[in-house]
Parts: C-alpha cells; sequence; structure tokens
C-alpha cells in the first residue's frame, strides 16, 4: 500500500471535510427548522394541510437521495421557465442544489420522527397541563414540543448519522467533499484502497463524534425525563 500520496494530498482531505461538515450542519439546521412546524401541521391539524404534509414526507422518504439530487441539479435546468427565473443562479450551483436536497430529505424524515414523538406523549400530561389552564399554543410551547423533541433525540441520533453519510453524494454534483477528494486521488493515482479508505477513516471519527453527542444530549435532556 502506499500511502505517501495520500499523505501529499492530505490537505484536499481536509477542504472536502470542510465542505461535508458544511454541508451537514446547514442541512441537519435547517432541516429541523422545517421539520418541527411542519410536524406540528401533521399531527395537530385535520384536512389538506395534514395530507399535504404527509404526501410531502412520503415522497421524500420513498425515493433514493440520489435520484433527488439528479432531479434537482440537472433535471430542473432542461426547463426555460427555470433558467429564465430569477431561481436559476441558486439552481445552477452545485453547492445549493446539494443543500437543498439534503435539507427537504432530512426535513422529511425528522418531521414523522417529531411526529411520532408527539402521538407517544402520555395523555396524562396533556390532561394535566389542560387541567392547570394553559392554551393550545401554550400547551404546545410549554409541554408538547419539549417533551417530544426529547424523546426523539434517539431515532434524530440515527438520522443525523444517515444525514453524514448522504452527504457523500454530494460528489457526484462536482462537489469536492470528502468522497470527492477520494475520487480525485484515486483517479490521478489509480489508488483505490488507499484514497477510499482515508476518506472512511474520516466518516468514521465523525460518526463517533456524532454518538457522542446524541448520547450526551440523552443523558442531558432525555434520561432525567424518563426516570420520573
Amino acid at each position: 500500500m502506499n500511502f505517501e500520496s495520500i499523505a501529499e494530498n492530505f490537505p484536499m482531505y481536509l477542504s472536502g471535510l470542510a465542505v461535508t461538515l458544511k454541508l451537514l450542519a446547514l442541512s441537519l439546521a435547517c432541516g429541523l427548522l422545517a421539520a418541527v412546524p411542519l410536524a406540528l401541521v401533521r399531527t395537530v391539524s385535520r384536512g389538506w394541510p395534514s395530507r399535504a404534509v404527509w404526501a410531502y414526507t412520503y415522497v421524500f422518504r420513498g425515493t433514493p437521495m440520489l435520484v433527488q439530487l439528479f432531479l434537482c441539479y440537472y433535471g430542473l435546468a432542461q426547463f426555460d421557465a427555470v433558467r429564465d427565473s430569477w431561481a436559476w443562479p441558486w439552481l445552477s450551483s452545485a453547492t445549493f442544489c446539494a443543500w437543498l436536497t439534503f435539507t427537504l430529505n432530512t426535513a422529511a424524515y425528522t418531521t414523522e420522527i417529531i411526529a411520532g414523538s408527539i402521538r407517544a406523549l402520555p395523555a396524562g400530561e396533556i390532561e394535566a397541563a389542560k387541567a392547570l389552564g394553559m392554551g393550545r399554543g401554550l400547551l404546545l410551547r410549554r409541554i408538547v414540543l419539549p417533551a417530544a423533541l426529547r424523546r426523539a433525540l434517539p431515532a434524530y441520533g440515527n438520522e443525523a448519522i444517515f444525514m453524514l453519510h448522504g452527504t457523500s453524494l454530494a460528489s457526484v454534483v462536482t462537489l469536492l467533499d470528502l468522497t470527492g477528494a477520494a475520487r480525485a486521488v484515486n483517479a490521478k493515482y489509480y489508488l483505490p484502497f488507499e484514497a477510499f479508505i482515508t476518506a472512511g477513516a474520516f466518516y468514521f471519527v465523525l460518526t463517533l463524534g456524532l454518538v457522542g453527542l446524541f448520547r450526551w444530549a440523552e443523558a442531558r435532556w432525555l434520561k432525567p425525563m424518563m426516570s420520573r
């Protein structure tokens, strides 16, 4: 095995790491911000708003993220209306299309995770809050959302890890993330094992970091609540 070429190109891996972390952080943050109100619509409202959210989550959870990324980056470009619109400078950017696809995808999964946590809340907590005279808005803000978000931590931790691994698809739309750096090294030196095992090591360390972060979050916010 030849890791000398890997050492020479290590700065490119670090640059790819920065791209991967940027996509992951932005996608998770924006996806979570979108998922909270969507989960409330999914569980609290009735009629077409709830059905619309269900259709959105069903489509994005039922199709591969690679297909979604191709449709966003390559598919939309074939329409003259898109190319002539104000959105074209954004939709012609590989970074923006990757972020948009990842955000919409993780928001769909996170919406269902939070919605499931809301449905699983003990009825006694809701009834006790109503008995204290809490209105609907105060009940959602003080009781429902804090308890649901805490209970959603284990499942959301898995989603964050899946999203980390999903960011490797960014390399297929010309972005030089960790996987893109490995592909570039392999194309230049034809060292597939060394190139991709280095990228895999980066992903493994990042995964361990996410696991540790969510275990700390569960110990901080979830376990004290469950022990009561």
